[in-house]
Order: C-alpha cells, then structure tokens, then sequence
C-alpha cells in the first residue's frame, strides 16, 4: 500500500509523484494509458504563458515561480536520467503589439527583460521573419522538448522508485466518512492516505463521480510539424495567437488550435490549411518546406486558465492538481511544489486560496 496514489501521468502527475516521493511518502502513479502522451506531450514547450499579461495574477505567479526554478531543475534532471529535455532559452518575439503598455507594466512587476524593435532590429532577431514592422522581444524566455521532457521524467520516476501503473483506468475514487482511502481501475483496487488527481482534461470527469464540481473539460488544439533546416527559424515567435517554434534539429513547430470538440483528438484538413497560411505569414519560407506530421491533444480547458490545486474540502486526502488549459508545462513545476507543499501541510510558496477548488473564477476559456 502506498501512502499516496497519484492519477494522470502527465507532466503534473509525474512532477506531483517525484516531489511528494522525493518528501518521503511512498507514491505509486496510475495512468489510464501510456505515461505523457496527452496534452503534456502534444504541447509546444513554450516556458511562458501566451501573451503573460492577460492572465490573472495567481497564474502570473506560478508561471514566475517556475521560470525561475525551470532552468536548474532541467540541468538536474538531464544529469539524472541522461535524457536531454533540450531546455533552450532562444527568445520569445510576439508580433502583437497594441497592449504595450500592460506588456511593459508585466515585464517591470516580474523583472522579465523586454525590448520594442523595429523593421531593422527584427530583421536581425529573426531574418526569415514576413512583412512586420515592430515587435516585442524578450530574450530569456525559453522553451523544452515536450516528446523528451516526458521521456526524461519517466526515467526520473524510475530512479526515484516511483511504481508506475500504465493501462490502469480508474473507475471510482473511494471514500468513507469524508475521507479517501483508495481508488478502484478496471486491473484492480489500489489503497492510500492520499490521493491526487492530475488527470488533465479528464480531471472533471473523474472528480464529478464523487459530486466534485471542478469546471475543467477538453479543448482540443491540433499543431503541425515540418521538416526545415536548422537555423532557418531562431526564435518562439507568436502572432495572432498562434507561435512557430523552433527545435535544435530544424524541425519547426507551428500551432495550435482552440477549438471545442469534446474529447475528439483527431485531426482536420481544415486546421492544417490555416496553420500552413499563418506559417507562411510569419516565416515565408517555410513554404518551401513540408509538413511532416499533423497531431491533436486535448487541454484541461478551466475557467480564466486558473488551474485547481489544493485539497477537497469536504474530503479529507483528495487532492486536485488539474486545469492548467495552456500552460501545463510552464506552470507545472510550481504547481507540483504547492500541491506537495499542501499536502505535507508545511508553508507553501505562494498563497494557495486563488487556486482552491471553491474559488471565485471567471468564464472558461476557450
């Protein structure tokens, strides 16, 4: 019997298991498939929210909290597991000027450095870059592989002793007197102190069969992927909601859609025609190359982005740490050091109310 048993093994649950394992209880991780191979994989990797500034501070702050931690934690983990996540800070270019001034008034709360350029300087920045004639700049914003960040955390949870259980969907989280004892899969029962869903878009689901009402559902984004040559793209480069990033290999990533579908991950001709048409805007040169692959994931879509991470409060040692729409890897590893922080009740590092599962919200976002 674990002390712990943590659901949904993508990059929340895998970051959840390894800090609550690395604090001295005894995890076992159960996933309903195959480790990272939702959302957490389908992601683009930026290590920053799109446009940081519309979102509300409570997402602010995590996201710091773990671009400041980000960097030492990859280098750690590529040193354990001797699986490259390939972290590169190459720069974050949005070609979306008209709020200025709150993207000035972010970049000074967070000391994040920051630049206008102009036609010349852009041209500099990025040279492969269409017809823009301004753009801000952030030079230390970064991103990681997500396909090799999951594979390097499942080689972690493996060094940590973590016990895995793929292909174990769970049916029922079980409770007594308002308390968690343990879940059942449709391999077997499995029992415990403590239990944390981090199940992505199907957090709701799973939560909804013990009357837990946690407003998250799936928000299906399709990306595509083409085959370039290196250096041909330098930088994250967003405009009109939509980025192209670079890989070290030259392939270039450019997504992604938001588009309500419940949970169909499949994929559309017409959201590869419309990401073919914005990546030509922005990098016309990817025109001379092809697109190699076309894939869909489901985010955990949640009202105004907040994700919920925090105890339930009416049953005492369920756990939730789900909804981080967008953001699940730029907001995942100080959402796992709170989660941890909560559950082993000590002083966590950010006020964890905005994020209770009770809290006031906004609309979902899709």
């Amino acid at each position: 019997m674990s002390n712990c048993l943590v659901i949904g093994g993508g990059v929340s649950g895998m970051l959840t298991a390894l800090h609550l394992q690395a604090e001295g209880l005894t995890v076992t991780l159960i996933e309903k498939n195959v480790l990272g191979q939702e959302s957490s994989w389908a992601g683009g990797g930026i290590l920053s929210p799109l446009y940081p500034w519309r979102y509300p501070e409570c997402v602010k702050q995590l996201a710091h909290w773990s671009q400041t931690h980000y960097p030492n934690f990859f280098e750690d983990l590529y040193q354990r597991t001797k699986i490259d996540p390939e972290y590169i800070r190459n720069g974050f270019l949005i070609l979306d000027t008209a709020e200025m001034e709150q993207a000035q008034a972010w970049a000074a709360q967070y000391n994040v450095p920051m630049e206008q350029l102009n036609n010349k300087s852009l041209g500099e920045i990025e040279p492969e870059l269409g017809e823009y004639d301004t753009a801000l700049w952030f030079p230390d914003i970064g991103q990681v592989r997500n396909p090799r960040l999951m594979k390097s955390l499942r080689k972690d949870l493996e060094l940590a002793g973590i016990e895995v259980k793929e292909h174990h969907p769970v049916t029922k989280i079980c409770s007594r007197h308002n308390k968690v004892y343990g879940v059942e899969t449709e391999q077997g029962d499995f029992g415990a102190d403590y239990v944390v869903v981090t199940a992505g878009a199907w957090s709701g689901e799973l939560l909804a069969s013990l009357g837990v009402e946690a407003n998250i559902r799936p928000i299906r984004g399709q990306m595509i992927m083409f085959e370039a040559q290196p250096g041909l793209v330098s930088r994250i480069v967003l405009a009109n909601n939509h980025y192209v990033i670079p890989r070290r290999d030259g392939h270039v990533l450019v997504g992604s859609t938001i588009e309500d579908a419940g949970f169909k991950k499949v994929t559309t001709l017409t959201a590869l025609e419309d990401l073919k048409y914005l990546a030509f805007n922005v990098i016309p040169r990817l025109a001379d190359y092809t697109v190699v692959h076309q894939w869909a994931g489901l985010r955990p879509g949640s009202p105004s982005g907040i994700p919920y991470i925090g105890q339930h409060p009416n049953i005492e040692g369920l756990f939730i740490n789900a909804g981080h729409f967008r953001n699940g890897i730029v907001l995942g590893l100080a959402s796992a050091q709170l989660l941890t922080d909560l559950v082993l009740q000590r002083e966590p590092i950010l006020d964890p109310e905005p994020y209770h599962i009770n809290a006031a919200r906004g609309e979902l976002i899709i």
